[in-house]
């Protein structure tokens, strides 16, 4: 294995690693508990998962793996604070929406060579990427993997803080 693939494959194993413990989270928690507030007056699990959903849907165009399964989301969980707008999708919806987003982004992922996690990402002009090259589509990987870490673990959190 050359050092840019046990790079690269170190990163996808990351995102992997993080997506499935979200899942396991997911899996542990009831439709009820997806309501539930990360801390008193914060947002809900059911609003954490549902941004996640819509920042992971967007790397489609943003690293040209295709296009979105659910544009519709971002009124819901980007544009618009928790709460803002009633909850338009069920519990269920939501969760398949997740499962749904994250299977087939894994799946192009994989796809990948290690030479193409070096290309820069589409919200970023051929210029302005001879200027800046570390705006590629792995520093983008290695991005949303942290921001589903921490978000994953607020929604841990919420189940754990049940009686808060």
């Amino acid at each position: 294995m050359t050092q840019q693939e046990l790079l690269t494959q170190t990163a996808l194993h990351s995102w992997k690693q993080v997506i499935s413990r979200i899942d396991e989270a997911l899996k542990s928690l009831s439709d009820e508990d997806l309501q539930r507030e990360v801390s008193p007056g914060r947002n809900r699990v059911f609003y954490l998962i549902g941004h996640l959903t819509a920042v992971h849907d967007r790397l489609f165009p943003l690293l040209g793996l295709g296009e979105r399964l659910h544009p519709n989301f971002d009124e819901l969980f980007l544009d618009n604070p928790d709460r803002a707008k009633a909850d338009v999708l069920s519990a269920g919806e939501l969760r398949r929406a997740w499962s749904e987003v994250n299977g087939k982004l894994t799946a192009a992922f994989e796809k990948l060579r290690p030479e193409e996690w070096l290309l820069r990402h589409n919200a970023v002009s051929d210029d302005e990427f001879a200027k800046k090259p570390l705006r590629n589509r792995f520093a983008v990987l290695l991005s949303r993997t942290n921001h589903a870490s921490f978000h994953g673990g607020q929604a841990i959190l919420a189940k754990k803080g049940e009686g808060h």
